[in-house]
């Protein structure tokens, strides 16, 4: 009896130990699975000195072939029309709206001048409700013209605009422009994700006054400035050595500081200070020396613009939490990463939104 007892103990624990053997044997085989879609997406992405070199040189080339024609480049090469920056003695109450992702900020700020430098400031953050990111072009800017008049609304004993003077506003505003003068320009295209009818090749300095005046505010847009300009903006009026700036972002895209004597495209007189101020409009950059893994590709043809925008569909903020769950269904799919059933959610394009801070 006993040793049936034995032997039956015996038995149940060697079914338990090839249950348990197999158990690991098939989570080692998942984990592996799991393990090499990540070191192949390692190797497609790797990006040695050697590749780095080979993409600086032909952002270079495009840099070069930009400044020499209108539409000779991928890049932009936008002459922005700002030939001087701040030098830190500017004084007043200036209002700031800054336009160029899935926010919008509006900022008011008194400047002191060299001693008093930046006296007080205020800001506002307001998300942009998905459906104006793809409805008309009149819906976006009255959403923004009434968040804007309410901010000015509030505005405190401790702004001082002197009387009789119209409140000046500077317009970021991060999206492609030809640019015509310092306060006016018309929509190349849209990026980051807005698809908006009626409004490329149309002037949207223009466009936001006409919403500033339906909401009854007295106050002119005296200049505008892709979110990259403001920036080396910002840079200069702390450090005059200042020359370039960057952001990393929702977008991608930098500006520098360049010799107006060497842009042969602009046939304007040459300004007083000899310097103009580019907005190279990189995010557009694209090259066979990228590393594109089929993630990219696949998220490019189901963009709302395939084949535009490669490097900033590469790096950006708008993008990667969609690459991360391109990636991770994959993983679940062919590497049972979340166990036998895939996540729902995880079947959803753009579900992971990653939480932006620019890095400016």
């Amino acid at each position: 009896m006993r040793k049936a007892a034995v032997a039956a103990v015996a038995a149940a624990a060697a079914v338990g130990v090839a249950l348990l053997v197999r158990r690991q044997v098939r989570e080692a085989k998942r984990w592996g699975r799991a393990a090499a879609v990540l070191r192949d997406l390692e190797e497609r992405c790797a990006a040695p000195p050697a590749r780095l070199r080979q993409v600086a040189d032909a952002v270079a080339v495009e840099m070069h072939a930009g400044l020499a024609s209108e539409g000779g480049s991928k890049l932009g090469m936008i002459i922005s029309y700002v030939d001087s920056l701040p030098s830190g003695q500017e004084k007043g109450l200036f209002y700031a709206l800054d336009l160029g992702g899935t926010n919008f900020r509006v900022l008011r700020v008194q400047l002191g001048g060299k001693e008093g430098r930046v006296v007080k400031q205020e800001c506002e953050e307001i998300s942009i409700p998905t459906h104006l990111m793809t409805g008309s072009s009149h819906e976006l800017f009255d959403f923004i013209a009434a968040a804007l008049a309410k901010f000015v609304a509030s505005e405190g004993e401790d702004f001082h605009l002197p009387e009789g003077r119209q409140r000046e506003l500077g317009f970021t505003f991060s999206f492609p422009v030809k640019q015509s003068s310092i306060a006016s320009g018309t929509l190349i295209k849209w990026t980051k994700g807005f698809s908006i009818d009626g409004t490329v090749g149309e002037d949207v300095v223009a466009e936001l006054s006409r919403a500033l005046d339906c909401q009854g505010l007295d106050m002119k847009v005296t200049a505008l400035v892709n979110d990259t300009i403001g920036t080396l903006a910002g840079g200069r009026y702390d450090d005059n050595d200042v020359v370039a700036a960057v952001i990393l972002g929702t977008g991608t895209n930098a500006a520098y500081v360049e010799r107006a004597n060497a842009i042969p495209k602009w046939h304007g007189l040459l300004p007083k200070s000899g310097d103009m101020v580019i907005n190279m409009e990189w995010g557009n950059f694209r090259s066979t020396h990228l590393p594109l893994t089929e993630f990219d590709q696949a998220l490019d043809a189901e963009s709302l613009n395939p084949g535009e925008q490669i490097y900033e569909k590469l790096i950006s903020g708008m993008y990667l939490g969609e690459i991360v769950r391109r990636v991770l269904l994959k993983m679940a799919q062919e590497a049972s990463l979340f166990g036998d059933d895939i996540p729902p959610k995880l079947k959803i394009p753009f579900i992971l939104t990653p939480v932006l801070k620019e890095v400016r």
